[in-house]
């Protein structure tokens, strides 16, 4: 079947490659009766692929049954599973039938089977390879013709070494195996799911459909999505119920998304608490415009209060002082030393919006009118009150750094900088 008219079939959105092979691979295998097994995380929509497999088969007006193992208690899985006799444990009043039994001529879809218990794995192997079982508390043993699909978030090898997991049932079951991209790697496709699942909320409760703004559409492709599918479909609808619209920004996004796998956040890069090992040059660039935005914006209220002798919102008059506190508590953060350089010097105007639309992929360079030229040069003043600073304290940096209101290593660095050695 076309991949495309197969998406339509069964609601599949998404264009991207690996989505797409999965798609074509789960077309190929469903006519036939060989056994597949599902890999993918939590959440990216394995029981799809089975109830695909399921349809375009031969069984598909068979039963089709989803069991979750990991949901099912230890000491009743061989039961729900295989059935039981009458008595043959406490609570087992009557007889009953398992899934493999009712489900005879059908397919059953074992959702995170790397949870069976070994017992449970032991009766299984015998149903994929022989087509028989044993109800609990019998010797009887029982014909089937079930179709089995798995599928698991672990990597079943790694248990196996463990000791947790069969290796022979592995490879019964992984005659043809699928592997689902999470949704992180479906990049392409995160903003069609959120317009798809806006869309669905929209007619189920008669309301207009939400959109996302650029720098949103941004901050959810960059986003980690540790839940995946199930995780993005729960924030659309929890913002389509709290939110009124029509159109989301990047401020109302991120307050929904939990910020420990939020990649494009403002953070300080050199904060020991931010690692960004195993970021992309994009997800870094990101941290720095959004954190570039608002201190340009606080940097540009001291400068030209100083400047120009303008007040600031306290009704107080900016003062030299305040511009060098300023710049000096954000030594660390993530405003290039060329861009406060350029904003002392000159009336900066940058158009945060403009840049980054013009390149979402590259750092763009400030644009910089050239104004009247201040006769203010910053690092003369930083200078003076470092000597102003050390001679009061005849030499003692410690105390001078007290003074100056930065951190003594600080001082020591400016000291070094300006050449202050011999103070």
């Amino acid at each position: 079947m076309d991949s495309k008219l197969l998406k339509q079939r069964f609601g599949i959105v998404g264009n991207s490659p690996l989505l797409n092979n999965a798609l074509e691979v789960a077309a190929k295998v469903a006519p036939t009766d060989m056994n597949v097994l599902i890999l993918g995380e939590s959440g990216v929509g394995k029981e799809s692929f089975s109830k695909i497999i399921h349809q375009l088969s031969a069984r598909k007006h068979a039963p089709f049954i989803a069991v979750n193992c990991g949901a099912i208690p230890e000491g009743t899985i061989d039961s729900e599973l295989f059935g039981h006799e009458k008595g043959s444990f406490t609570g087992a009043n009557d007889k009953r039938k398992g899934y493999f039994e009712t489900v005879n001529g059908g397919t059953i879809f074992l959702d995170e089977v790397g949870e069976l218990p070994l017992s449970t794995q032991a009766r299984l192997l015998r149903v994929l390879e022989n087509g028989e079982f044993i109800k609990v508390g019998s010797s009887v043993v029982q014909k089937t013709d079930v179709r089995v699909v798995a599928a698991t978030n672990r990597n079943l090898l790694d248990r196996a070494a463990e000791g947790k997991f069969r290796e022979d049932l592995y490879y019964r079951l992984a005659t043809v195996p699928i592997r689902v991209p999470k949704l992180a790697e479906r990049k392409e496709d995160i903003v069609l799911l959120f317009r798809k699942f806006a869309q669905d909320f929209a007619d189920i409760h008669y309301t207009s459909t939400l959109s996302l703004d650029t720098q949103a559409q941004h901050v959810l492709m960059n986003y980690g999505w540790p839940g995946n599918i199930r995780q993005l479909k729960n924030i659309t609808d929890q913002i389509c119920v709290l939110e009124k619209g029509p159109v989301i920004t990047a401020e109302v996004l991120q307050l929904y998304l939990p910020l420990a796998q939020m990649n494009v956040l403002p953070m300080l890069l050199n904060n020991p608490g931010f690692a960004t090992d195993g970021m992309s040059d994009r997800d870094i660039l990101y941290k720095i415009l959004f954190d570039l935005k608002r201190d340009v914006s606080e940097l540009k209220k001291v400068v030209f209060g100083l400047l120009d002798n303008r007040t600031t919102t306290n009704n107080t008059v900016a003062t030299e002082p305040d511009l060098q506190q300023f710049l000096l508590e954000k030594e660390s953060s993530v405003i290039p030393e060329t861009v406060i350089n350029k904003l002392v010097d000159n009336d900066l105007e940058y158009n945060f919006e403009d840049n980054m639309a013009a390149d979402e992929h590259e750092w763009v360079d400030a644009e910089v009118e050239e104004n009247d030229i201040r006769n203010l040069k910053l690092e003369d003043k930083e200078v003076e009150m470092i000597q102003m600073a050390l001679k009061r304290n005849n030499g003692r940096r410690k105390k001078a750094a007290s003074d100056l209101g930065i951190s003594e290593r600080t001082l020591y660095r400016k000291i070094k900088q300006y050449d202050l050695d011999k103070i």
